[in-house]
């Protein structure tokens, strides 16, 4: 039983959903916002806000961890060099759920994560 696991499961093995999140967080990034389902935007947005929390800080471990997690190594180096510029004075909450029209074929809810 998986009660109170705070996780959200995806419907995937646990590889698999760590590698989609990641593809999902690296693509939100660089694009700044993307369309996916309602329940793959809600467990990127954690993953999403630590990142850039993480390049807030602005450390060398903090950077590191990134690039860790992020597919591309270019792609960290912009985000540290504008995050502070761009969220210094936010606490938190940097996407932004908006939900859209349901997907044709599965009539799975779908929405759009974008970066504040």
């Amino acid at each position: 039983m998986r009660h109170r696991c705070k996780v959200p499961q995806l419907g995937l093995p646990a590889d698999q959903r760590k590698a989609l999140l990641r593809s999902l967080a690296t693509q939100l990034i660089l694009h700044g916002q993307i369309t996916t389902t309602l329940a793959k935007a809600k467990a990127v947005r954690a993953e999403v806000d630590h990142i850039i929390t993480l390049a807030k800080d602005g450390s060398l471990s903090a950077r590191r961890q990134a690039m860790g997690y992020i597919y591309d190594k270019q792609l960290v180096h912009a985000l540290f060099e504008g995050a502070q510029a761009r969220y210094g004075n936010r606490n938190g909450g940097y996407t932004r759920v908006v939900r859209t029209l349901r997907r044709r074929g599965d009539n799975a809810p779908m929405a759009i994560i974008e970066l504040m």
